[in-house]
């Protein structure tokens, strides 16, 4: 399992956040999905989802006390490829009227359940003929996407935006890790759409794609297409996916 240590103690430190006490330790949760993986008899491209919900309540209810149960712990596995076809042909990004929030309102930190404004923003990019939504922080600079991390290549240094409006991703983590480690700089900052649209290179991270280049954003194609950086990126991830 790619990074499970990173996922689950991001897991760990939401739980301590939003009051949730889980009723297993992390050994635990990683024998249920494999257990989980065994019932099903998946080997090869599994995607893991796991979630934790409050409880059970004993009526429809915001209020935390009127939970009967302990957290309930659901756990998706799924045969799951990126396609090839996306990795060497990129991605069209859109750029969205909603903001992502400020960590007062909603953190972004906490991967939670609570989407809607994700899913709006995409929604409006996928209406214009996106494949994802590019959004802006409160502040009007380019924050992250819908789902995954953005990053951009500008004379030969790697930018991201600063962690307050964006999601904690162990993909992007990785990614800076690899650019300091690899004599690249990378740099987490505020940039405008004017550094994207005037950019070398774009690509966003996930889980589930790794680094995906970007093609076009708001209909303009991202220098000439050319891979170089991002490739290169590209090959130090799986090098270090394989020997994780």
């Amino acid at each position: 399992m790619v990074f499970i240590k990173d996922h689950l103690n991001r897991l760990w430190k939401a739980a301590r956040a939003t009051s949730i006490q889980l009723p297993f330790n992390k050994e635990a949760l990683i024998q249920h999905i494999l257990d989980t993986v065994a019932k099903n008899e998946m080997i090869n491209d599994v995607h893991i989802r796991v979630m934790i919900t409050r409880g059970i309540k004993k009526t429809p209810s915001q209020d935390p006390r009127l939970t009967l149960s302990g957290p309930n712990l659901v756990i998706i596995a799924e045969h799951k490829k990126a396609a090839t076809s996306t990795l060497k042909e990129g991605i069209k990004l859109f750029t969205s009227t909603i903001r992502r929030r400020s960590p007062d309102y909603l953190d972004p930190k906490l991967n939670c359940h609570s989407k809607l404004h994700e899913v709006q923003a995409l929604i409006q990019a996928i209406e214009a003929g996106g494949d994802e939504a590019l959004m802006l922080d409160i502040n009007g600079f380019v924050s992250t996407c819908n789902a995954t991390n953005f990053f951009i290549v500008t004379d030969g240094e790697v930018w991201t935006s600063t962690d307050a409006y964006c999601m904690n991703g162990i993909t992007r983590s990785k990614v800076i890790d690899l650019c300091h480690k690899n004599g690249v700089i990378c740099r987490e900052k505020n940039f405008s759409l004017y550094d994207v649209y005037s950019a070398d290179e774009a690509f966003v991270t996930g889980t589930f794609g790794g680094l995906t280049p970007v093609r076009r954003v708001d209909g303009k194609l991202i220098g000439n297409f050319n891979l170089i950086l991002t490739q290169r990126r590209q090959a130090l991830y799986y090098e270090m996916i394989t020997a994780s």
